[in-house]
């Protein structure tokens, strides 16, 4: 049975073939990837993240000095920021009667990962809070960075320097202009916190070890427990598609560290789910080896439309003392579409028949995306279709 699939796409230029000799070669670079991968196989240290063993998130509140004018415009949190910033050097100033444009208030966040001992350090990002035009040669100072559970404990403490990657120039108003790169008011320090507290973490409950699949896949996890029951028999269960319970061995409860290590180097051939991503914003396409087509024919044509708007001058007649010569806008509308051809596809199992056929078509990047998704609406595609 031969399915037909017609689409329709405007399109406004004709360099096409080159993407998509560029996506074939994309997705013959990814069957090529996926064939190596199921000749050697995966390491379960890339594929999973041990429970337990997972990293935190920390947020605190700061104040960014040294601004150069470019700080918060004085709005009530910053003054009052400011004020008790005073008070703990001995300072009792009323917020109301500061005011300082070299101050911002900002956000800093940082990840932690387990396991990680006091005295080491940690990259932070600086995000403005208010209207601060630029963080650009500011220096925080010193901030407490608390967790999400228990947000009266400061795990690490931040203070430096801020690196930011971008820049705010020029006079804005009347008559001015400005300049900008990338976002001046977000900024970074590296190694900028310092660890004070250590998060408690488990890596085994009962003398059970849990892995838990980065990319869940039921076929992936039994395959998993399979591979460590080889090695070590009778200790390895799934328990569903995203984590797969170890047994520690007789002798190992002392030692879970040393066995971890030994699972991490366990090889797996995963299951890759057979997937057709779509990005319509830049135009790219990525598809894994195990996408299928079943046997369809597709017509494709071109539809062309064209608007041009132009001014024109009318003129009263000569000697005429009525009218007065004005602008009259002009618009011209024109359609032109592109012969279309019918091509059968028979039925292609692998990903380099597909980008091969689809390659005869000739098509545009945007064509090849309402293809793929006709495709998938009369049932061809065999394979999962995401629209980013």
């Amino acid at each position: 049975m031969t399915r037909t699939i017609n689409t329709e796409v405007g399109t406004t230029t004709a360099a096409g073939s080159s993407f998509i000799l560029s996506v074939v070669a994309l997705l013959l670079l990814v069957a090529l990837t996926a064939t190596a991968t199921a000749s050697t196989g995966v390491r379960i240290r890339d594929l999973v993240m041990v429970a337990g063993a997972r990293d935190n998130q920390l947020v605190g509140y700061g104040l960014v000095v040294g601004l150069a004018g470019d700080g918060d415009k004085d709005p009530i949190y910053a003054k009052q920021t400011l004020a008790n910033l005073l008070q703990r050097f001995g300072l009792t100033v009323p917020a109301t009667t500061l005011s300082s444009k070299n101050i911002a208030v900002v956000m800093v966040t940082a990840d932690i990962p387990a396991f990680i001992k006091p005295g080491a350090r940690l990259d932070v990002l600086v995000s403005s809070l208010g209207d601060a035009k630029s963080l650009q040669g500011g220096v925080l100072l010193q901030t407490p960075l608390y967790g999400a559970a228990d947000n009266r404990v400061a795990y690490a403490v931040a203070q430096g320097a801020l690196a930011v990657g971008g820049f705010i120039g020029g006079t804005s108003g009347p008559g001015g202009a400005t300049v900008t790169k990338n976002h001046p008011t977000v900024g970074t320090i590296v190694n900028g916190a310092l660890v004070e507290r250590e998060i408690p973490a488990t890596l085994s409950r009962e003398n059970i070890v849990e892995l838990l699949l980065r990319d869940p896949g039921f076929t992936s996890a039994a395959r998993m427990a399979a591979a460590i029951n080889e090695k070590f028999p009778d200790s390895a269960q799934a328990v569903d598609s995203t984590s797969v319970k170890v047994r520690l061995p007789e002798g190992a409860e002392n030692q879970v560290v040393d066995f971890i290590a030994r699972l991490e180097a366990i090889e797996v051939h995963p299951d890759a789910p057979a997937r057709i991503i779509i990005n319509e914003r830049t135009g790219t396409i990525v598809a894994t080896a195990r996408i299928k087509i079943s046997n369809c024919a597709i017509s494709q044509g071109n539809l062309i439309i064209s608007i041009a708007s132009t001014l024109e001058v009318s003129q009263p007649t000569p000697f005429s003392n009525t009218g007065q010569t004005v602008v009259v806008p002009k618009t011209d509308t024109g359609v032109a579409e592109a012969k279309a051809q019918m091509v059968a596809l028979p039925e292609l199992p692998t990903v380099e028949k597909v980008a091969t056929a689809l390659n005869t078509l000739g098509v545009t990047p945007r064509d090849m995306m309402a293809i793929f998704q006709a495709m998938k609406q009369a049932g061809a595609l065999q394979a999962e279709l995401l629209v980013r």
